[in-house]
C-alpha cells in the first residue's frame, strides 16, 4: 500500500442516476409538462452552474463558445451571459439559423457571429475560435442520433484545430449519449458538465476517451423516483451503503462462510488469489475445494482457509452445505472430474448464493450444467469477461464490446443471472433491467489473475448477505480502490489488489471535490 493514500474519487454527494440521451429528454419533457417546471427556469439553472464550474476551473482568459440550434445551444448562451456579467471576456459563435431568444440573453448584447459568414473557410473558422482560453461546447449535446452533419462537423474541427481545452455542456458535441458511439467527428473535452445526471453514453467506450473529467450539477429536476432510471454509476458512497454490517456478537460462520471451487492441475494460483481475496474481504470462513494435488500448496499459501478434496464428493457435499456463497471456476479445469464436481454442487447448493467464473462458464456451453439450470435453483452471479461471453451467447468479443450494456442485460434477462461483464467499463445487471457502470476500474487492473481476486471478493460479500447485483457492484469499486491505493500503475499485482482492500472497504464518506458547490452531484476524473 502507498504510505499515504490519494484522495478518495469519485466524489459523489448522492446516488448517481445514469439516464440514455432518451430518457433524459422524456424526463425533461416530463419535468416540463408534467410537473410545471419552467423550461427556462431549467435552462437558467444549468447554464449558471456549469458558468460557475467553468469560472473556477479556468479563471482567467477569454472564453469562447460555439452555440447549436437547440436547448444546448442556450445553455451554451446563458454560460456567456453570466460570465459576461461577471466581467469575463466572451464571445460566440452560432451554428443556427435563429437569433438568440430575449428570455435567454435578459437584455444583455453579447457578441455573437454567424458561422454563414465563416463558411468552409478554416482560416475564418480559426480567427474566431483565436484567443480563447477556453471554448464551451454547446453544439448538439445529448440528442445526437448518428454522425454531425456538414455544419456542425465544420465547428467541431475547428474546435479541435484551436488547441484550447473544451468545455462540453451535457455531453461532448458527436457522441451519442445513449450508447457511447463517436460515429463521426467529435468534440474531444477536457470537461464535461452534464445537467442534471451524467449520461450512460459518457460513460462508455469510446465516448468515455472524449469525455474528459465528468461533472454532474443538480439543476433543479422534480425526483424522479426510484424506478424512472433503471441504471446507476458505482462510486465510493454507494458502495459505502452497500458495505455489510457485523454484529458484536458473533462467529466465523456467522459473518459469513464462502466455499472457493478453483484450481485445476497447475492451478492452484487462481485458487490462492481467490481466498486470499475473500478472507481479506471478510469472509470469515473460507474453504477451498481444489485437487488433491494442490493441497500443501493451498495449506502454505493461504493457512487461513480450510482445504476440502473436490473429488471427494461427500467432503464436497458437506463443504457446500456448510457454506453461505459459493464461487466456482476460478481455474479449475475443463474436464470430466471438474465438470462432475459442477454437477454435485449444482445438486447440493439449494437456494445459497452461487459465482459463475472462468471455467465453470466454459463448462456451461461445453458439457456442464448451462447457466440457466442454476438459476432455477437460486441466486447466480456470471462474471464473464467479453471472450467468455462470447462463447456463452454465440457471439465474437467484437460485438460483445461494441454492446456491452445490451450483451449484459439481454444474458441476464435470458438466463435468470445476475450478470457482471468485465470490461472498460465492467457493467453489471439485473434480470429485471437494473443496471450498474463502475466508476473505479482502470488499464492498472489488466493482468493474469485479477479475475480471481474479483470472484473471491465477491463471494466472500455474498457470504455475508449481499445480494448479487450489490455485492458486485460493491467488489468492483472495493478492487478498483485498492488498486488505485497501492499505486503501482502498470507493475499492479493481484497482490497488491488483496493487500489493500481492508483500507479500502474501510473508507468512508462521499469522497473529494475541489469544486466547493453545493449542486455538485458528481466529479469523476477522465479515465486512465
Amino acid at each position: 500500500m502507498a504510505d499515504s493514500a490519494p484522495p478518495l474519487r469519485p466524489f459523489s454527494s448522492t446516488a448517481v442516476l445514469l439516464p440514455t440521451g432518451a430518457e433524459a429528454a422524456d424526463f425533461d419533457r416530463y419535468a416540463i409538462d408534467g410537473t410545471g417546471v419552467p423550461h427556462f427556469t431549467l435552462m437558467e439553472n444549468a447554464g449558471r452552474s456549469a458558468a460557475l464550474v467553468l469560472n473556477h476551473l479556468f479563471p482567467e482568459g477569454p472564453v469562447v463558445a460555439l452555440v447549436g440550434a437547440g436547448n444546448n445551444g442556450g445553455d451554451a448562451l446563458v454560460v456567456l451571459r453570466n460570465l459576461a456579467a461577471w466581467g469575463r471576456d466572451v464571445r460566440g459563435v452560432l451554428v443556427a439559423d435563429r437569433t438568440p431568444p430575449e428570455t435567454v440573453l435578459h437584455g444583455w448584447e453579447l457578441p455573437l457571429v454567424h458561422d454563414e459568414g465563416l463558411s468552409d473557410d478554416d482560416a475564418a473558422w480559426d480567427l474566431a475560435l483565436s484567443g480563447a482560453a477556453v471554448l464551451v461546447d454547446g453544439l448538439l449535446g445529448t440528442g445526437l442520433s448518428g454522425a454531425p452533419r456538414e455544419r456542425q462537423a465544420r465547428a467541431i474541427q475547428a474546435a479541435g484545430r484551436s488547441g484550447a481545452p473544451v468545455f462540453s455542456l451535457d455531453a461532448p458535441s458527436g457522441v451519442d449519449a445513449s450508447t457511447g458511439a463517436v460515429p463521426g467527428a467529435t468534440i474531444h473535452a477536457d470537461v464535461t458538465v452534464a445537467l442534471g445526471w451524467p449520461k450512460l453514453g459518457c460513460l462508455l467506450h469510446p465516448a468515455r476517451a472524449v469525455t474528459g473529467r465528468l461533472i454532474a450539477v443538480e439543476i433543479g429536476f422534480p425526483d424522479p423516483g426510484p424506478d424512472r432510471f433503471p441504471a446507476r454509476l458505482i462510486t465510493p458512497s454507494w458502495a459505502g451503503g452497500q458495505r455489510p454490517v457485523r454484529a458484536l456478537a458473533t462467529h466465523k460462520n456467522a459473518v459469513g462462510s464462502a466455499l472457493i471451487v478453483a484450481g485445476g492441475e497447475g492451478m492452484a494460483g487462481a485458487a490462492v488469489l481467490a481466498a486470499r481475496a475473500a478472507i481479506r474481504a471478510g469472509a470469515g470462513y473460507v474453504r477451498v475445494a481444489s485437487t488433491a494435488s494442490n493441497r500443501s500448496i493451498l495449506q502454505e499459501a493461504v493457512p487461513d482457509a480450510v482445504f476440502v478434496d473436490r473429488s471427494d464428493h461427500p467432503g464436497l457435499l458437506d463443504a457446500v452445505a456448510a457454506a453461505g456463497a459459493i464461487v466456482v471456476g476460478p481455474g479449475m479445469g475443463t474436464g470430466e472430474e471438474a465438470g462432475s464436481a459442477l454437477r454435485a454442487i449444482l445438486e447440493a447448493a439449494g437456494d445459497r448464493p452461487v459465482l459463475l467464473d472462468a471455467d465453470a462458464l466454459t463448462l456451461s456451453v461445453d458439457g456442464g450444467p448451462p447457466v440457466g439450470d442454476w438459476t432455477r435453483r437460486g441466486p447466480t452471479l456470471v462474471t464473464p469477461h467479453p471472450g467468455e461471453m462470447a462463447r456463452l451467447t454465440g457471439s465474437d468479443a467484437d460485438a460483445v464490446n461494441a454492446a456491452r450494456i445490451d450483451s449484459a442485460r439481454s444474458f441476464a434477462a435470458s438466463t435468470g443471472a445476475v450478470t457482471l461483464l468485465k470490461g472498460a467499463p465492467s457493467v453489471v445487471a439485473h434480470p429485471d433491467g437494473r443496471l450498474l457502470v463502475d466508476a473505479m476500474g482502470s488499464s492498472d487492473l489488466a493482468a493474469a489473475g485479477m479475475g480471481d481476486v474479483l470472484s473471491g471478493v465477491i463471494g466472500a460479500l455474498l457470504a455475508q448477505g449481499l445480494p448479487p447485483l450489490s455485492g458486485a457492484g460493491a467488489g468492483l469499486c472495493w478492487s478498483g480502490r485498492s488498486a488505485v491505493v497501492a499505486g503501482k500503475g502498470a507493475g499492479l499485482s493481484p497482490t497488491d489488489v488483496i493487500d489493500g482492500l481492508p483500507e479500502a472497504m474501510a473508507e468512508r464518506g462521499p469522497g473529494v471535490t475541489d469544486l466547493d458547490f453545493p449542486f455538485v452531484l458528481l466529479d469523476l476524473d477522465p479515465p486512465r
